[in-house]
Protein backbone atom coordinates (compact mmCIF):
# COMPACT_ATOMS: atom_id res chain seq x y z
CA UNK A 1 0.00 0.00 0.00
CA UNK A 2 1.14 3.80 -0.49
CA UNK A 3 -0.18 6.74 1.47
CA UNK A 4 -1.01 10.28 -0.54
CA UNK A 5 0.76 10.02 -3.75
CA UNK A 6 -1.44 10.10 -6.97
CA UNK A 7 -1.57 6.92 -9.04
CA UNK A 8 -2.18 7.31 -12.41
CA UNK A 9 -3.20 4.56 -14.61
CA UNK A 10 -3.46 3.92 -18.43
CA UNK A 11 -7.05 4.57 -19.55
CA UNK A 12 -6.24 4.88 -23.35
CA UNK A 13 -4.43 3.14 -25.89
CA UNK A 14 -1.12 5.53 -26.19
CA UNK A 15 -0.80 5.43 -21.74
CA UNK A 16 -0.30 1.66 -22.21
CA UNK A 17 3.63 1.39 -21.77
CA UNK A 18 5.16 -0.25 -25.30
CA UNK A 19 6.97 -2.70 -23.40
CA UNK A 20 3.41 -4.28 -21.88
CA UNK A 21 2.26 -4.42 -25.21
CA UNK A 22 5.04 -6.15 -26.28
CA UNK A 23 4.76 -8.55 -23.22
CA UNK A 24 1.62 -8.85 -23.90
CA UNK A 25 1.49 -9.72 -27.76
CA UNK A 26 4.24 -12.57 -26.99
CA UNK A 27 2.46 -14.58 -24.31
CA UNK A 28 -0.56 -14.54 -27.24
CA UNK A 29 1.67 -15.56 -29.85
CA UNK A 30 3.05 -18.42 -27.11
CA UNK A 31 -0.10 -19.26 -25.74
CA UNK A 32 -1.68 -19.24 -28.93
CA UNK A 33 -5.47 -20.94 -28.47
CA UNK A 34 -4.40 -22.39 -24.76
CA UNK A 35 -4.47 -19.67 -22.85
CA UNK A 36 -6.81 -19.36 -19.98
CA UNK A 37 -6.64 -15.61 -19.29
CA UNK A 38 -5.43 -12.81 -21.07
CA UNK A 39 -1.96 -11.81 -19.65
CA UNK A 40 -2.95 -8.44 -18.34
CA UNK A 41 -5.34 -10.29 -16.13
CA UNK A 42 -2.77 -12.50 -14.46
CA UNK A 43 -2.07 -11.40 -10.66
CA UNK A 44 0.93 -11.06 -9.15
CA UNK A 45 0.73 -10.41 -5.46
CA UNK A 46 4.62 -9.19 -4.88
CA UNK A 47 4.01 -5.83 -7.46
CA UNK A 48 3.03 -2.64 -5.70
CA UNK A 49 0.01 -0.60 -5.56
CA UNK A 50 2.35 1.46 -8.44
CA UNK A 51 2.95 -1.12 -10.54
CA UNK A 52 -0.51 -3.25 -10.61
CA UNK A 53 -2.44 0.25 -11.32
CA UNK A 54 0.19 0.87 -14.87
CA UNK A 55 -1.37 -3.35 -15.09
CA UNK A 56 -3.39 -3.54 -18.59
CA UNK A 57 -5.58 -6.53 -18.66
CA UNK A 58 -7.49 -5.63 -22.49
CA UNK A 59 -6.26 -3.25 -24.80
CA UNK A 60 -7.57 -4.20 -28.23
CA UNK A 61 -10.39 -2.95 -30.63
CA UNK A 62 -13.51 -4.32 -29.64
CA UNK A 63 -16.31 -5.93 -31.98
CA UNK A 64 -17.04 -2.12 -33.19
CA UNK A 65 -13.56 -1.00 -33.90
CA UNK A 66 -13.21 1.07 -30.82
CA UNK A 67 -10.01 1.08 -29.13
CA UNK A 68 -10.64 -0.63 -25.42
CA UNK A 69 -8.39 0.19 -22.42
CA UNK A 70 -9.38 -1.92 -19.25
CA UNK A 71 -6.74 -1.81 -16.30
CA UNK A 72 -6.66 -4.68 -14.41
CA UNK A 73 -6.21 -3.02 -10.76
CA UNK A 74 -8.59 -0.41 -9.28
CA UNK A 75 -7.04 1.97 -7.11
CA UNK A 76 -9.02 2.85 -4.23
CA UNK A 77 -8.29 4.80 -1.47
CA UNK A 78 -8.88 3.37 2.33
CA UNK A 79 -10.14 5.11 5.21
CA UNK A 80 -6.81 5.13 6.82
CA UNK A 81 -5.35 7.19 3.63
CA UNK A 82 -3.69 4.55 2.11
CA UNK A 83 -4.22 3.13 -1.45
CA UNK A 84 -5.64 0.00 -2.86
CA UNK A 85 -5.37 -2.31 -5.42
CA UNK A 86 -8.78 -4.47 -6.30
CA UNK A 87 -8.41 -6.91 -9.16
CA UNK A 88 -11.23 -6.24 -11.93
CA UNK A 89 -12.02 -10.07 -11.52
CA UNK A 90 -11.35 -11.24 -7.91
CA UNK A 91 -12.28 -8.20 -6.36
CA UNK A 92 -15.64 -7.46 -8.43
CA UNK A 93 -17.41 -7.46 -5.66
CA UNK A 94 -15.39 -4.77 -3.35
CA UNK A 95 -15.49 -2.86 -6.78
CA UNK A 96 -18.99 -2.77 -6.95
CA UNK A 97 -19.51 -1.73 -3.40
CA UNK A 98 -16.97 0.75 -4.01
CA UNK A 99 -18.29 2.62 -6.25
CA UNK A 100 -22.39 2.17 -4.56
CA UNK A 101 -20.57 4.25 -2.16
CA UNK A 102 -19.64 7.03 -4.44
CA UNK A 103 -22.14 10.28 -4.47
CA UNK A 104 -22.55 13.40 -6.56
CA UNK A 105 -22.35 16.71 -4.59
CA UNK A 106 -24.44 19.85 -5.82
CA UNK A 107 -21.30 21.02 -7.87
CA UNK A 108 -21.20 17.67 -9.80
CA UNK A 109 -18.04 16.96 -7.76
CA UNK A 110 -17.89 13.04 -6.68
CA UNK A 111 -17.43 12.29 -3.16
CA UNK A 112 -16.42 9.11 -1.51
CA UNK A 113 -18.34 8.17 1.84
Amino acid sequence: MTNEREIKQPMTPEEVSPEQKRQHKEAMERGGNTLTTNPGDRIDDSMSVEEKARQVAVDTADITGDHVTVPTYFVVDESDGEKKALHHVRDAEEISDTIRQARVDENGDRKWW
